[in-house]
């Protein structure tokens, strides 16, 4: 009756305000959480030019992009430098790992990963990573021991540099089931633990979801017998949908289900059978994902 409980901070934003107000929340109910912070330059405002994609654009209007983001999220980075979020927000990271909560590494450079990862060789991929968990490693004054890539854009080139630092746990698929990837036919030693949820933008504003009956949807999903893992936003759930997560847990926790890091799955449900990745569309998001598959003679993701 555990919900693996994944925050991304994407922002500047999401990092100063939403980081605080999800700490005040999960110590009110006594949950403990894994968040994975970005740390280097926050350009997110690039993502602008992908409102010319119509799937795109049609997901800003359907969430309410600006109400929801607000508009130095949506601009940050656009006509001038983003601000280095781990250099400014440092302290805030630092006290979140300090509450007891797991702290990761999310991305460098959040858009640059998103944008140009699937054409990046294996050991640009490296020093995006390298840089960022360096960083990290600064802040906490001890290293990362677990990381979680942007959007789910992951690929074999991805996992291979990643294998060169020590994570205990990666979490960068959508899957079923916690499971050591498979890349070139060879099992990496570190194991997967997928995100198995939708999240919020995924959802709201498609066949009948609205704020109003969210919470009731996302408890539909849940199923004790397997295993739930969940990724809300600081940007999101810490901010505009900061009174509705709140009332998530309670109403999660008021049917049995407790919160805990992805650490705690991983400890408590050792990695099944390898499978390789595979990059798939999933309803809600726009372009692919990364998603576990044990589904025999799929192509595996691989460097493009």
């Amino acid at each position: 009756m555990k919900i693996g409980l994944r925050i991304d901070v994407d922002t500047f934003r999401g990092t100063r305000s939403g980081v605080p107000n999800l700490c005040k929340v999960l110590a009110a109910h006594s949950v403990s959480a894994s968040f994975f912070f970005s740390v280097g330059p926050d350009n997110m405002g690039r993502h602008l030019w992908r409102l010319l994609r119509p799937t795109f654009l049609w997901k800003m209007l359907r969430t309410k992009a600006a109400n929801l983001y607000g508009w130095d999220i949506l601009l940050r980075g656009t006509f001038w430098p983003g601000p280095v979020i781990g250099h400014r927000l440092g302290s805030i990271i630092r006290s979140t790992f300090d509450a007891g909560h797991e702290v990761g590494l999310h991305a460098w450079d959040h858009h640059a990963w998103q944008a140009h990862m699937d054409v990046m060789e294996e050991d640009a991929l490296y020093g995006q990573l390298k840089k960022g968990y360096d960083s990290l490693t600064a802040i906490l004054g001890r290293a990362p021991t677990c990381s979680a890539v942007p959007g789910w854009k992951c690929n074999e080139a991805v996992l291979v540099a990643k294998s060169r630092l020590p994570f205990a746990y990666n979490s960068d698929c959508r899957g079923t089931s916690i499971f050591r990837p498979l890349v070139g036919g060879r099992e990496l030693l570190q194991p997967q633990v997928p995100v198995t949820l939708p999240t919020y933008d995924e959802v709201v504003g498609r066949n009948g979801v609205t704020d109003s009956n969210y919470n009731d949807y996302m408890l539909s999903l849940l199923d004790p017998a397997k295993l739930n893992v969940l990724t809300v936003h600081a940007e999101v759930e810490g901010i505009a949908c900061l009174e509705m997560f709140e009332q998530f847990v309670g109403k999660a926790h008021s049917k049995g289900f407790s919160f805990v890091p992805l650490r705690v799955l991983l400890e408590e449900c050792p990695p099944g059978d390898p499978a390789p990745i595979v990059a798939r569309e999933i309803p809600g998001r726009q372009g692919w994902v990364c998603c576990q598959s044990d589904i025999s003679g799929v192509a595996a993701l691989s460097r493009t």
